[in-house]
């Protein structure tokens, strides 16, 4: 064990939970009160948003599973970086007027809109399991971060003495979620975005000097991974897994309940416009996280001996802790591992909160206890937000994958197909609710289909088309089908329907 990187990592650890705790005392709100608990008051300015929006949705998906893709496969990793940059004008077209919307008429959850707009409690729900099923494996990947940090300090790879950090780390992640709610996140985002800085920049600085410049480190690397292979005849190859990776990891971004959560926490519509155009801002420091993959090779991590004596079963997951380990003294590789660590532990924190307000709003309140009152609704959300974070322990402990992206991509395929009934309900006014409900079930059943047929350890699904093999991101494919079931069905279905006044006086308030 490193006892200097160790000292130092729980030490900053120790910091942030700290914060977290305090973080209840800060603009203070009944805590009582869902919408308090859950959203934070819905209080946050513009520069709360954005490091809030940037800890939520740059995650141990940026730090370790995208360098370790590019590590481990190569160019195709980069399809991260298009797909941040797509997300943007989404995110500042669309979600001003979502977020009046939920403001106006109350709503906590993506599921609360549809119920709204649709009047159909079925659809509802289907948007709100499936906000819960895509978010476990993302607050998997989370925990896999931490692991993978704690198993490079030192500590035994695997078995319960190895699982026992991380244990403790989550357990300290539920207490103070518990008793602060989102405002403990949106306070260790600050500190935890400043540490990333540190590492990015030091490391983009002093990583290639050590080896000789970036002409160095891109000659070390294969040259069949700098680039994507050409496609082969009868294929478009990886060219259309790039594309759709990053077109449909665009799509799905903002759909996923934390990420919802983070922007319905905002003071105001103008508050995500200013964060859409600054929030860019990570996308640089994402491109320069995924070169790290690239130096990671350079260095030869994979012949390092403490790679190859306990911690084999990480793979890939493992290159950026090893890089971080060849590359700088013990007490910066502590503050680089509390970086990641804390990356990794304010996302999984709004994750389970954001669920928990799924579940609490639309299962229980809607189908369980009706009548319950503000402070049972918030109450329940508390306990759920624990049992959240428990299953993804579980979900880790059970499933392997050979990169720690998959458990992202996984959930991306599931969250997508609630596009039609978030994105197109705000502003197509002649979908039905049943139509999209249909459309939703056969989405969702081709999208787990494919992904079984690959053992859940992959996300790219070869399309046969016009005797072409277009391997495609199962996201984007399903999707397709989604819709064309969807907006054909509400063309059959419009005529016989009874038209819901309160979705059409939604959509005329958010015009």
């Amino acid at each position: 064990m490193d006892v200097t990187a160790t000292a130092v990592f729980v030490a900053l650890f120790l910091l942030i939970t700290a914060i977290g705790f305090l973080a209840g005392r800060w603009r203070r709100g009944d805590l009582t009160q869902l919408h308090e608990w859950g959203l934070g008051g819905r209080r946050f300015g513009t520069l709360v948003t954005w490091f809030l929006l940037g800890g939520d949705l740059y995650t141990a998906y940026t730090f370790i599973a995208v360098p370790a893709l590019v590590y481990g496969a190569g160019a195709i990793g980069f399809f991260a970086v298009p797909y941040t940059i797509l997300v943007y004008p989404l995110l500042y077209l669309a979600f001003p007027r979502l977020w009046t919307i939920a403001h106006r008429h109350g709503y906590v959850t993506a599921s609360d809109f549809v119920r709204g707009r649709f009047g159909n409690r079925w659809l509802a729900l289907a948007v709100g399991v499936t906000g819960i099923v895509a978010t476990m494996p993302y607050i998997a990947l989370q925990l896999v971060g931490m692991q993978v940090v704690i198993g490079a300090l030192g500590f035994p790879a695997g078995g319960w003495v190895g699982d026992l950090p991380l244990v403790i780390a989550f357990v300290i992640l539920a207490a103070f979620t518990y008793s602060s709610g989102l405002r403990a996140p949106a306070m260790i985002a600050v500190v935890k975005d400043l540490l990333i800085y540190l590492t990015v920049f030091a490391a983009i600085i002093v990583i290639p000097a050590h080896l000789g410049g970036y002409g160095q480190v891109f000659s070390a690397v294969e040259a069949k991974k700098l680039l994507l292979a050409a496609p082969g005849p009868g294929s478009l190859g990886s060219y259309s897994a790039y594309a759709t990776l990053a077109f449909g990891s665009a799509l799905a971004l903002f759909l996923y309940p934390h990420s919802f959560t983070a922007v319905l926490s905002s003071s105001s519509a103008q508050v995500i416009r200013r964060n859409a155009a600054i929030l860019p801002a990570y996308s640089l420091v994402l491109g320069l996280l995924a070169l790290l993959g690239f130096m990671a090779v350079a260095v030869g991590v994979a012949h390092m001996p403490q790679f190859a004596a306990g911690f084999a079963e990480y793979r890939n997951n493992y290159a950026v802790p090893a890089l971080l380990l060849a590359s700088f003294p013990s007490w910066f590789v502590g503050i680089a591992f509390a970086a990641i660590a804390i990356g990794a532990l304010v996302p999984a924190a709004i994750m389970s909160i954001a669920t928990a307000n799924i579940f609490t709003r639309n299962i229980y309140r809607e189908f369980i206890n009706p009548r319950c009152t503000d402070a049972q609704e918030s109450q329940v959300a508390k306990l759920v937000s624990l049992l959240v974070k428990a299953g993804a322990l579980v979900f880790i402990f059970a499933l392997d994958v050979p990169y720690a992206l998959q458990l992202q991509l996984l959930g991306g395929v599931w969250i997508i197909q609630v596009l039609p009934s978030v994105l197109l309900g705000a502003y197509l006014r002649r979908l039905n609710g049943w139509a999209l409900l249909i459309g939703w079930a056969v989405g969702t059943g081709i999208a787990t289909a494919m992904a079984a047929s690959l053992g859940f350890k992959a996300a790219i699904y070869p399309l046969h088309i016009l005797g072409v093999t277009v391997p495609c991101f199962i996201a984007v494919s399903s999707l397709a089908v989604n819709l064309i079931v969807s907006l054909l069905l509400s063309l059959v279905f419009d005529p016989f329907s009874r038209r819901s006044r309160a979705g059409l006086v939604i959509l005329r308030d958010a015009a």
